[in-house]
């Protein structure tokens, strides 16, 4: 994608198959056009179903990809869609209410680097997460990184930008929703928490985690046990132990 989601100026660049195919499949954003290197085996059902579905494909050399994607890293395939929107507070609730299931929610404050978030998104659409909520500063937008490390999970995932997460987690909390944050200091393990109703789970940055102020609005804090040296988990590991946690509570 370009720049970041949600700018509506220009058609964003979304590579890699995985990316691109998910793309195809879901029809949440219509590509406008489909640029491959070649028409063989490898991207075959791409291109069927980019044309069953009236989407232009252009043959382009591959130099051609490599100046539009940085590094080259498009697996030589690249789509021009419409912008990914974000979502807001009331979108992610109503959708979780359609579905008649109590809201399961993701908070990140300050994810900065684009390969964590896109990880992130891709383990919160598979655990089934109604939404994931992001900064608006210092953190990292919708990018096309973030798009491609997410496996294709972004176009199946509502994401919201906000202003503020602390205002956000009291928003929350007045429509039921119990906000809890994964803090490596909190004397309960995350084990102890009850993830069946209506929550948000809270995960920080990278290095310095959730903020003071963030935990402080939170309704609890939970700990990751760590039994080795190392004293933390990368965010999009700790996010697929505590989000499977979750889905293990509320599929029993």
């Amino acid at each position: 994608m370009a720049p970041a989601a949600g700018s509506a100026k220009s058609p964003d660049l979304l590579y890699g198959l995985h990316a691109v195919r998910e793309a195809l499949r879901s029809g949440a954003r219509p590509l406008l056009r489909l640029l491959v290197i070649r028409l063989d085996r490898q991207f075959a059902d791409l291109v069927r179903q980019a044309r069953s579905a009236g989407v232009p494909v252009h043959l382009e050399p591959r130099a051609a990809l490599d100046r539009l994607v940085p590094e080259g890293k498009h697996q030589g395939v690249i789509g021009l869609v419409a912008s990914k929107g974000y979502a807001d507070q009331k979108e992610i609730l109503d959708y979780a209410r359609r579905r008649g299931e109590p809201p399961f929610l993701v908070i990140l404050d300050g994810v900065e680097d684009p390969h964590n978030l896109g990880a992130v998104l891709r383990t919160a659409e598979a655990a089934g997460a109604h939404g994931v909520f992001i900064p608006e500063r210092r953190a990292v937008g919708l990018t096309a990184t973030v798009a491609k490390s997410s496996a294709g999970a972004l176009e199946h995932l509502r994401v919201a930008r906000i202003s503020n997460v602390s205002r956000l987690i009291e928003a929350l909390q007045a429509e039921g929703v119990w906000v809890y944050g994964l803090d490596a200091a909190a004397s309960k393990p995350y084990t102890a928490l009850d993830l069946r109703g209506p929550v948000a789970l809270v995960l920080g940055g990278e290095g310095k985690g959730v903020r003071p102020g963030v935990l402080q609005a939170c309704d609890e804090r939970a700990r990751i046990p760590m039994l080795g040296r190392i004293s933390s988990l990368n965010v999009s590991a700790a996010a697929a132990i505590a989000l499977f946690e979750a889905v293990r509570q509320r599929s029993g």
